[in-house]
């Protein structure tokens, strides 16, 4: 895919949804944090579910360490592998306290070295939070980078790097929002909705879908 068709692409895709967001529920940084820790192998709506009692009860690292990992655990049982997203909600909770007064750090690094937090969580908040043009890639943009041919890759850092490379620069923050919605709903794992992508003209995907009553 030329360059230009990747911005053909993206801004066709931005019509549809100009002002995408997260679909996670959170109130500032650290609750950010915690939904995007826990949504690791999970939904946003299962995330959400659970975090709004979680929340109701510990909006901040210090009555999430008091409310300790038993109960953080209760609070997110319906989650895939909430023992460890449990411990590591309330690990990083403390290393907040003890290290960043109880802030999430706007930095790569320090992000990074917080339980159950890697790239693509960092650049997650990094982008919602911070407002940082940052690509987090999960598997809907890994698949929707190959299968477009918007940013081929065998990793989900070749990926990254490639968007990076190939998105212009004014429209990256948001293409992250862009994408993931994209390939969330319309460009579909197991059969992407091509009839209904109102970016087919541009997207190099070779068999194409029709529409299932056709």
């Amino acid at each position: 895919m030329s360059l230009q068709d990747v911005r053909a692409f993206l801004a066709a895709i931005a019509g549809e949804r100009p002002n995408a967001e997260s679909e996670l529920v959170f109130t500032d940084a650290y609750t950010l944090l915690v939904a995007v820790v826990l949504s690791a192998q999970a939904t946003d709506v299962s995330v959400n579910k659970a975090t709004a009692k979680l929340f109701a009860e510990a909006p901040d690292p210090d009555s999430m360490v008091r409310l300790g990992v038993a109960a953080v655990g209760r609070h997110i049982r319906t989650i895939g592998l909430w023992q460890g997203k449990a411990r590591n909600v309330v690990a990083l909770s403390e290393i907040l306290l003890r290290e960043h007064g109880g802030q999430v750090p706007a930095d790569r690094a320090a992000l990074e070295a917080l339980p159950g937090v890697g790239r693509k969580t960092a650049n997650v908040v990094l982008n919602v939070a911070f407002g940082e043009a940052t690509m987090a890639v999960d598997t809907h943009i890994f698949r929707l980078g190959n299968r477009t041919g918007i940013a081929p890759g065998r990793t989900v850092r070749e990926v990254e790097d490639n968007l990076v490379k190939r998105i212009p620069a004014h429209m990256l923050r948001p293409a992250h929002h862009w994408l993931i919605l994209h390939g969330r709903y319309v460009c579909k794992a197991r059969r992407p909705e091509c009839y209904a992508c109102v970016a087919a003209p541009w997207c190099g995907y070779k068999t194409k879908t029709v529409r299932p009553d056709s």
